[in-house]
């Protein structure tokens, strides 16, 4: 079984470092530190269970926003993650290829549920853009009878989504909504492609799947095209000084995208205790021994960043 080793876990390092929740800055995940604003939510949506209209306005917002291809299917689920461990049941057991090193939540799931890990022919799993690294696949496969592409991180790297390819029998493109808007306590993520393999997720994930309150968040958030526009343009902006910052303590740039920067250190555990005994969690990998990555700060945080290095 995979070692499921994930950014987060500030209480491990509250528990180990001290100091309080609201000492810390936690750059040890991708996600987006300025989040879409939420806004007001009625009563309504709070107390009634979700109807299908509230479903269909979220997933035309998919649709529209993502140029999803007509005859591809989409659905609407509680977090990418509740998708992925429900991935091995779309095929009979078997091999799924994983190249590594990457997310390692898939490899859990597949091996969960029985399957192997290794070159296979069956079933393939790619993260475009890759995490921790970057790296795009821009030609993944399509021929096996699963290929899915895990496109959580692509929001902020345009032009290079394999969503034209969303129709084809086998594939399934995963979407994350926490990352990009920066609202990952909302819970919601998005399967899109095959309408006979969503179909079968859809049943797995049983009825009512995301609640009221993530169904309005989330139709809002990806209809609005503009504040999407000038988050991309911050945030490129911002991975750009974070690389200035990190580079001029002696870190080389080993990839990235606008939500994460990868640098390669002398010692990366060495760079982890030393940002957090100044409040700052980093990630660090079990099978690199020189990997660090850092996700983007808050605009009011880079002082305790740049203090911290």
């Amino acid at each position: 079984m995979q070692n499921r080793d994930h950014g987060g876990g500030l209480d491990a390092a509250i528990a180990k470092f001290g100091g309080k929740r609201a000492d810390w800055l936690d750059l040890s995940t991708g996600i987006n530190p300025v989040p879409y604003p939420v806004g007001d939510i009625s009563a309504e949506t709070w107390t009634r269970l979700p109807d299908q209209a509230a479903f269909a306005r979220l997933e035309a917002a998919a649709r529209d926003f993502w140029s999803v291809p007509k005859g591809a299917a989409v659905l609407a689920a509680p977090g990418a993650s509740s998708i992925i461990a429900r991935l091995p049941l779309l095929a009979p057991t078997g091999t799924v290829d994983i190249p590594t090193p990457t997310y390692n939540e898939h490899a859990a799931a597949f091996e969960g549920a029985g399957w192997k890990i290794g070159p296979s022919e069956t079933a393939r799993v790619v993260v475009h853009p890759n995490n921790p690294d970057a790296r795009l696949w821009h030609n993944p496969g399509f021929d096996r009878p699963l290929t899915v592409i895990d496109e959580s991180f692509c929001d902020v790297v345009l032009g290079v989504s394999h969503i034209a390819q969303a129709t084809k029998p086998g594939v399934v493109i995963l979407k994350s909504f926490g990352k990009f808007w920066g609202l990952a306590g909302v819970r919601l993520g998005f399967a899109i492609g095959d309408p006979v393999l969503i179909a079968q997720l859809r049943q797995a994930l049983g009825p009512w799947q995301v609640s009221g309150p993530a169904l309005d968040i989330g139709a809002r958030a990806i209809a609005d095209m503009r504040w999407a526009n000038v988050t991309r343009q911050r945030l490129s902006t911002d991975a750009a000084r974070l690389d200035a910052t990190v580079m001029m303590k002696g870190a080389a740039l080993k990839g990235g995208t606008s939500l994460f920067r990868l640098y390669e250190v002398d010692d990366a555990a060495k760079w982890h205790k030393r940002l957090a005994k100044k409040r700052v969690l980093s990630r660090i990998f079990p099978y690199s021994k020189t990997w660090l990555r850092l996700g983007i700060p808050a605009p009011d945080r880079w002082g305790q960043l740049e203090r911290a290095l």
